[in-house]
């Protein structure tokens, strides 16, 4: 019996030892597992920090002079593309032409409200509407920072005066790329038929790629990244518009 008792005992011994260290290796691989685990959690986590950080939304907060410019010249420029458009309704010979009229409106209107928001937000004044039967010579808008810093004369007084309310006379089309005068405008109204159709897309065209050199001006010198996205769109968009026209008008 003691024979028997002794080996038995000794080989207990072995089997306590040796759950003993493999109980220690489980624990430490855990301990390491727990540990990469983290290091794990924390490299997936590190990108949703970068993307909320300050720089990272500064591009849509931040605007700047360029940003202010853009969207008190595109006002009054979009205002007058919709009155054009308007007209097309009742004085349009061509379906084509009167389809793309409710296009440009539809796209304009609401780009329009945007910036009248941004301008808002700002502090900045939103230009009044354009005005109807105004004088032929009076200034347009300029939305030079020289030209509404300049004061003391009556001319530099009125410049400031219209760029305030958007109008955009004979003269001072030539400030905003694309702007028709008042002269223009007026013929445009006169006209019906055919003869409407073609001189709608050839002055349209001309505002349309007016439109694109603003915006082009937007995203080189802009701050704030919902203009620059929103000058982008007015690129594609109206430069599709300009090669639909031209092949109306046999060009393209």
């Amino acid at each position: 019996m003691k024979s028997v008792t002794k080996p038995t005992r000794s080989f207990t011994r072995r089997l306590v030892l040796v759950g003993a260290t493999a109980a220690s290796v489980t624990v430490l691989a855990a301990c390491g597992g727990n540990d990469s685990g983290s290091r794990s959690d924390s490299a997936h986590r590190s990108p949703s920090k970068s993307a909320s950080s300050p720089s990272a939304a500064a591009s849509d907060g931040a605007h700047n002079a360029a940003d202010v410019a853009f969207a008190k010249g595109m006002i009054p420029h979009h205002r007058q593309a919709v009155e054009m458009a308007d007209l097309a309704a009742g004085r349009a010979a061509s379906s084509p032409v009167k389809e793309l009229a409710a296009k440009i409106k539809r796209g304009q209107d609401p780009e329009i409200r945007t910036m009248s928001g941004w301008l808002t937000a700002w502090g900045e004044q939103v230009p009044k509407g354009m005005a109807e039967g105004m004088p032929e010579g009076m200034p347009g808008m300029d939305h030079s920072a020289g030209s509404r810093d300049s004061a003391g004369s009556r001319d530099s007084a009125g410049s400031r005066d219209s760029a305030e309310s958007g109008h955009s006379g004979h003269s001072g089309h030539s400030e905003m790329p694309g702007m028709m005068g008042a002269e223009e405008m007026a013929a445009l109204k006169g006209k019906s038929g055919k003869a409407f159709d073609a001189a709608f897309l050839e002055m349209m065209v001309r505002h349309h790629q007016g439109a694109v050199k603003m915006a082009g001006t937007e995203k080189e010198k802009g701050a704030y990244g919902p203009a620059k996205r929103l000058a982008d769109d007015v690129i594609k968009a109206q430069e599709a518009e300009i090669a639909r026209m031209n092949k109306l008008l046999g060009k393209g």
